[in-house]
């Protein structure tokens, strides 16, 4: 495959893992300079970018969680997604085909991490001198591969048969979450890093060394390469005192003048600037509760925070915070992009657009306290709001005077600028707006031209280190194809709520706070034997031409819309054809600038060992990171509600095709026997096939939209959450068991909590909602537990609670496995807990169930001719 040569952003990056055959080393001495972006450089196919992992083991003996602490538990997340309908021999693209999608690393905490045990050296005999493994080849991989986590593998072997290796239905992957926080934190090296001069890869634990001459062997190209004597030493143990040669994960950071010293204090980063852009077309009931949502936000800024205020509806008011004893607005017209002119007299004019929260706190709070309710009587959809024009004046604001100045001679404010969009209705005046009307005649030209408008304008934001969120609630439709591409060309998000409340107002802090790094840069190499076939996440290509730096840069380089913990990429791979080596590497170089002004280089390295044994192979799957990266690679095409319904039925035949080819055939019988191997796989692919991302669960396509969008650029973890759902029922004393996500949870005497990711529910039965006391007490202890394992996740999911036999209740039930139908049997073996109930409740328990269609998940697998596996 040719992949485009990549760029480093400020810094030069590399990682080299060693190889397992020794090849004759050719010397290259001197380290290179960073490679130069080309604006010019060509487009490759375009490869599918998505986000994040953290994998968890299938559901086995229940554990008892607390909320106190935290609930952090071993038990599995039920999570599935699915994959390509065909399942033929795989056919490879001559270059990576690329999609578009937002991913980010978070600031770095500058620490001095721990070192990784190395083993005794193997030496290699090169002629009079030896080249030694920085770590041996019989080395538990696995251990370093978990260390390193922001690259989570679908497997931890690869199998060296190219034919089995490339079996589609299951296929082999990455999620690599560049922004994802690691503990113990990364090693820090404040120096450039030593970079292959041929293929630009990095040096890393994984090297062979010349301890004589300090040269370095490469583990994606085995060039020789110099070190300038920093790599010369008596012996291979004197060389672990270097991070980049003792952890598979290193930042490399540059301060330069910009930052004299690090001070890892959030406060300490030089703030860039918020702006909201605030709806003003709501009724009084949404308004009231935007108004407390805002003057929380306010009231949860840092002192240094700088914020701005504009409003839109048929004009745009930019509040100036000069005016302390009244609310105070210029007002911009909204049927058309602002002139110059109009720009240069708000700019340079004496009123002050953007300022900290120590000198504006109270004026805020007055502008906000002065908003009033649309008067006129309009219906919500007709209502003129002019969304775009809004975006380009606080884009303008941002920049302020200094757009006139050269970029070289701008102080730069640490990580991007933001603009929160809180939206209750579509944009229906001015640019990048669409008629009120779908029956409008020309709507279909003028939905196109909206669309591409909007995505100018969010590239237009990009290039200015600026992240445009669109928070949007109300009962008003917001038309979600024409703003979607505004969030997601400037590396933002765009959410739904059912109100502007308690959930809309978490996320409105939640956007405004979470660390995001700007200019970021990904490059990919693997050893010669691997191809990268599709990329699914938050990026696009990188323009970039390395030749120059280095001979045979084969990298695939992606360009980060911005850098957050909350994303990742997912890397879809085959071989290109039998492995011989004992082992492949794979590197990444993530360049970025960070909040605090520093330039970073993350480089992670990882070795993965080879069989022959598909046995040995099948047990090193990760069924949960496998099923993620299904997840993606099926709901990438998903477009539409019609795909949909195509894709669960690609779930079904990649289900069968995994059973016909590692599975094995039941005697005497037509049935094949799920490989015992994979036995939690299949039950995260039938989440996804009935849950919100595939199914029917969700009811406006505008949802399933956002949903998507957001799952495939998600994190490993909520990515997980999004498919399988976690299920944790309350126990006496406030402590949770985590069972199984069926529906024999639904116990009358119980309270339940049901994260799916985006939305957490809290289900109390009818037994327990009789009694007050506990129920009380049981209710919130689930809210406090809902809290907890929530606290960090962006966006922040709604819950919501309800009784047993409630209307809302069945936004719960639809999510959870009807296991109800199933024999005995097979009950107390997917769901143990069972086993503790008396025969008395049981005989409840099955009389409380209402028959209704959809299958178990034992009358599915059945139904494909495919006898399910036993639980692990």
């Amino acid at each position: 495959m040719t992949n485009p040569p990549q760029p480093s952003h400020g810094y030069s990056v590399t990682v080299t893992p060693s190889n397992p055959d020794p090849s004759t080393p050719q010397p290259e001495k001197n380290s290179a300079p960073p490679p130069k972006m080309i604006p010019g450089a060509p487009r490759f196919p375009p490869p599918k970018l998505q986000q994040d992992q953290f994998p968890s083991p299938l559901f086995q003996n229940p554990n008892l969680l607390s909320p106190a602490n935290g609930v952090k538990s071993s038990v599995p997340h039920l999570s599935t997604p699915p994959g390509p309908p065909v399942f033929t021999s795989p056919v490879r693209p001559a270059a990576v085909p690329f999609r578009t999608s937002p991913a980010t690393p978070q600031p770095v905490a500058f620490s001095s991490g721990s070192t990784l045990p190395t083993s005794s050296p193997l030496h290699f005999s090169n002629g009079s001198v030896e080249l030694q493994h920085q770590v041996s080849l019989a080395t538990e991989d696995s251990k370093l591969v978990n260390e390193s986590s922001c690259a989570l593998f679908s497997a931890h072997k690869v199998l060296k048969q190219k034919k089995l290796a490339n079996v589609q239905s299951l296929g082999f992957g990455a999620l690599f979450s560049p922004g994802r926080e690691i503990f113990p934190g990364p090693q820090i090296i404040q120096r450039d890093p030593h970079r292959c001069h041929n293929c630009g890869a990095y040096a890393n634990l994984y090297c062979k060394i010349l301890l004589g001459s300090g040269q370095w062997q490469c583990v994606i190209c085995r060039k020789l390469n110099g070190s300038e004597g920093e790599y010369v030493a008596p012996s291979k143990e004197d060389l672990c005192n270097l991070p980049e040669l003792s952890s598979p994960v290193v930042d490399y950071v540059q301060t330069g003048n910009k930052r004299p010293g690090f001070i890892p204090v959030s406060d300490s980063r030089m703030s860039a600037p918020v702006v909201l852009v605030i709806d003003d077309c709501l009724d009084e009931p949404h308004l009231q509760h935007l108004q407390s949502s805002l003057h929380a936000f306010v009231d949860s800024l840092p002192p240094t925070a700088r914020i701005g205020i504009i409003l839109y509806g048929r004009t745009v008011s930019v509040y100036d915070f000069s005016e302390e004893s009244m609310a105070s607005a210029d007002v911009l017209p909204g049927e058309k992009s602002p002139i110059q002119e109009s720009l240069k007299a708000l700019i340079y004019g004496t009123g002050v657009y953007l300022s900290p929260m120590h000198a504006s706190k109270e004026v805020a709070h007055k502008i906000f306290s002065s908003l009033r309710p649309y008067k006129l009587n309009i219906a919500e959809a007709l209502r003129d709001r002019c969304l775009g024009t809004a975006v380009e004046v606080a884009l303008a604001i941002i920049q302020g005077p200094s757009a006139e100045i050269s970029r070289g001679v701008v102080k730069r404010a640490g990580g991007n600028s933001r603009i929160i969009v809180c939206a209750g209705g579509p944009n229906t005046y001015g640019p990048g707006s669409v008629p009120h009307s779908l029956s409008h005649p020309n709507y279909p030209h003028l939905e196109k031209t909206a669309l591409k408008w909007m995505e100018n304008l969010g590239r237009e934001a990009h290039r200015n280190n600026t992240v445009v969120d669109i928070l949007c609630a109300g009962t008003c439709p917001i038309r979600v194809p024409i703003l979607q591409p505004l969030a997601k060309a400037s590396g933002g998000v765009l959410v739904l709520h059912d109100d502007f409340g308690e959930a809309f107002g978490v996320n409105l802090q939640r956007a405004s706070s979470r660390a995001s790094g700007s200019h970021g840069l990904l490059e990919i190499r693997c050893s010669d034997d691997i191809l990268i076939t599709q990329v699914v996440g938050p990026g696009e290509e990188a323009h970039v031409d390395t030749h120059e730096t280095f001979k045979n840069d084969n990298a695939l380089c992606i360009q980060m819309l911005s850098v957050e913990e909350t994303q990742s990429f997912a890397l879809s791979m085959e071989t290109k054809g039998d492995i011989k080596s004992d082992c492949v590497f794979f590197q990444f170089g993530v360049q970025y600038a960070n909040v605090y002004q520093a330039d970073i280089s993350r480089v992670v390295t990882v070795r993965l060992p080879t069989v022959d044994s598909v046995s040995a192979y099948l047990e090193s799957v990760q069924d949960e990171v496998a099923a993620i990266l299904i997840a993606k690679r099926t709901l990438l095409r998903a477009k539409k509600h019609l795909d949909a319904m195509d894709m669960r039925g690609t779930i079904d035949e990649r289900i069968k095709d995994i059973a016909l080819k590692f599975g094995s055939l039941v005697p005497k019988s037509k049935l094949h026997r799920f490989p015992k191997e994979l036995s939690a796989l299949p039950e995260l692919l039938f989440h996804l096939r009935r849950g919100p991302l595939l199914g029917s669960i969700v009811g406006h396509e505008d949802e399933r939209s956002v949903l998507r969008n957001l799952f495939l650029n998600a994190s490993f973890d909520l990515s997980l959450r999004m498919v399988a759902p976690r299920c944790l029922m309350h126990r006496e004393g406030g402590t949770f068991e985590e069972l199984p996500a069926y529906d024999l949870a639904m116990q009358s005497d119980t309270a339940v909590v049901l994260d799916h990711g985006t939305d957490v529910f809290i289900w109390l039965g009818a037994e327990l909602a009789a009694d007050e006391g506990r129920s009380a007490a049981a209710l919130a202890a689930c809210r406090t537990l809902a809290e907890e394992i929530t606290e960090l996740r962006f966006p922040a999911p709604r819950i919501l609670a309800f009784k047993e036999g409630s209307s809302q209740a069945r936004y719960f039930v639809s999510r959870l496995i009807p296991a109800h139908k199933d024999p005995p049997y097979e009950q107390e073996a997917r769901f143990p807990q069972l086993r503790s109930l008396t025969p008395e409740q049981r005989t409840k328990l099955k009389s409380s169930f209402i028959h209704f269609d959809d299958p178990s998940f034992c009358e599915w697998m059945r139904s494909l001719k495919v006898v399910p596996p036993e639980p692990s």
